[in-house]
């Protein structure tokens, strides 16, 4: 059964349980990652730096909103949202390994998408906007799904879609996006400062002081 709001310390203390834990590790993780590279590796041979950008941005900003979650676990006691089962690997407490693939690629993919032109509007909306309200609408009714599934947990009652959209997913893409258009100076600087920033937070809070 779908985990409910009434018990979410059960939920997270069974996400706590298999934290990076090799006990249900499956040979298809390496399957996935073997197709992410193969997807950069495919772009970088044509030169698709904006798209390869767009991609590694919202892998960035992925990141940070996990250590987050990760972190409010830890002060409160319960996260935002635990993966209590159902991963080969659980990297932080709300997110396994597969999720985690996944967004490493979606902001590259989705820039496909956009016109090639950002100044075209949509309904009215700068494109670039447009799109990134689409896809974020997309991955947070999606993510309804996943809450009603054992694997994924909302785990506070006011934790639903529509924060989850304005919160979480229309960032993501905003800076997936935003990122696809900036010079590569600026492209660099954004992705690797906020890469260096989610590489301390791990290295302090997962490895130095355990918390996550």
């Amino acid at each position: 059964m779908p985990w409910s709001a009434t018990d979410p310390s059960e939920a997270t203390q069974q996400a706590l349980d298999i934290l990076r834990s090799g006990e249900n590790f499956q040979w298809y993780v390496i399957t996935l990652l073997a197709l992410v590279v193969y997807v950069y590796a495919n772009e970088y041979t044509k030169r698709n730096w904006r798209g390869i950008a767009a991609g590694l941005a919202l892998y960035a900003v992925h990141w940070f909103y996990e250590i987050g979650n990760a972190l409010v676990q830890h002060f409160s006691g319960d996260a935002l949202w635990t993966v209590p089962e159902g991963t080969a690997f659980l990297l932080l407490v709300g997110v396994g390994v597969e999720l985690s693939l996944m967004f490493s690629v979606a902001g590259l993919v989705m820039s496909k998408l956009l016109p090639a032109d950002p100044a075209v509007r949509v309904l009215g909306v700068p494109n670039r906007l447009a799109f990134a309200l689409g896809n974020a609408a997309f991955f947070a009714v999606f993510e309804i799904f996943l809450a009603k599934t054992p694997a994924f947990v909302w785990v506070y009652p006011w934790w639903g879609a529509l924060p989850v959209f304005v919160l979480v997913y229309v960032p993501f893409f905003v800076a997936a996006f935003a990122c696809y258009d900036w010079p590569p100076r600026r492209q660099v600087r954004f992705i690797g400062g906020l890469f260096a920033v989610d590489a301390v937070m791990l290295v302090l809070f997962a490895g130095v002081l355990g918390w996550i």
